[in-house]
């Protein structure tokens, strides 16, 4: 059974090793940094409401949300929105299931379809769950991450839908709600592009090397949480010294698939694809002792590896933003309704024929 992975994205507020707190999940400074960084990549025309100072300070604190979902311990809440499972993907499993990652169904529920499919049939290549452990039965899953932030794209892309409908036709408080609506996924989503930054969150040796390891690669349990927070707070980094290489936000194409899947899904595996391939380097960096927890000061190789996964994961998060803004069409069964609200009240208003 795999175990509870930590809160994420380069930098709990603490350093602390599993358990956290409660509180510690409420305030990760690093998911924190990456929607500010996304934030600040958004260009001069996009909707000025979400950067007026309340706003802002509200996508940085939806920024761990993700992780506050599962503070709640329900069964239930762990296969919804709640689950461990949004926060990562095993790469490297869906090939034991006889998956390939460039070619698996956009469709949630699909590929849980066929992953259960192939997890069954190749039954050898995975352990044995202990049903004793696995009272939530997340245990069968190797992450969902991709999923939960292309469904988050498609979420602020139908808020923004019905939002430029509101601007037109709405009343100032249903204006009010759709900015509100718009700020909140726009925050949440935020966590999980995060999530996708960090490299050990595409793998299942997330938290020190597992299986054959003729490299000699740490197998320290405490490896996440280093990457996650420690190396970090001993380096004294801050959002100062990455905030100026911030690049500006751009479109994401969005080019048809031949096979029919979901393409901003594509473009999300293959961000994680990338991802993945600092797994290895990652672990050398650590055994060279750039990212390692000892006495030394912090390498220069380590500070610049933080940083750029953090530039990454805020300039995705940026591009999500943009392209669903701009590919958002105006709720049209919105704004049919709306019209005709409009219509009835002037006819309401209008006044009574005079009698003859």
């Amino acid at each position: 059974m795999k175990i509870p992975r930590f809160p994420c994205l380069l930098l709990l507020a603490t350093g602390f090793l599993w358990p956290v707190t409660l509180q510690a999940w409420d305030y990760n400074a690093g998911h924190r940094i990456v929607n500010q960084l996304a934030l600040a990549s958004l260009p001069a025309e996009f909707p000025a409401f979400v950067k007026t100072a309340p706003n802002a300070e509200r996508i940085a604190f939806l920024s761990g949300e993700g992780d506050r979902f599962r503070n709640v311990e329900d069964g239930a809440m762990r296969q919804s929105g709640g689950s461990w499972e949004d926060h990562f993907l095993d790469i490297e499993k869906l090939a034991d299931a006889g998956l390939d990652p460039a070619t698996v169904s956009s469709f949630r529920l699909n590929f849980a379809v066929d992953f259960a499919a192939g997890r069954k049939t190749h039954a050898d290549r995975f352990p044995v769950i202990d049903p004793a452990r696995n009272a939530n039965q997340t245990a069968q899953w190797e992450g969902f991450l991709p999923w939960r932030i292309s469904e988050d794209y498609l979420r602020l892309k139908s808020a923004f839908s019905y939002l430029k409908v509101f601007e037109e036709l709405g009343t100032p408080e249903e204006l009010a709600n759709a900015q509100a609506n718009v700020v909140y996924y726009m925050g949440v989503m935020g966590h999980y592009v995060g999530d996708a930054s960090q490299p050990l969150h595409t793998t299942f040796r997330y938290n020190g090397w597992t299986g054959d390891n003729p490299k000699g690669y740490t197998t320290w349990t405490g490896l996440h949480s280093w990457i996650d927070s420690g190396f970090f707070n001993k380096a004294g980094m801050s959002i100062a010294e990455i905030m100026p290489r911030v690049v500006p936000a751009k479109p994401i194409q969005l080019a048809p698939q031949a096979d029919g899947r979901d393409p901003m899904f594509v473009a999300v595996m293959h961000f994680l694809l990338e991802q993945n391939k600092l797994v290895e380097p990652l672990y050398q960096m650590e055994k060279e002792g750039k990212l390692t927890n000892n006495n030394q000061p912090p390498a220069p190789e380590g500070r610049e590896f933080i940083r750029a996964q953090m530039l990454k994961g805020g300039q995705l998060l940026g591009d999500l933003w943009l392209t669903a803004w701009r590919a958002a069409p105006p709720d049209t069964f919105l704004r049919s309704s709306l019209l005709g609200r409009q219509a009835r009240e002037a006819a309401k208003s209008a006044p009574a024929p005079k009698a003859p």
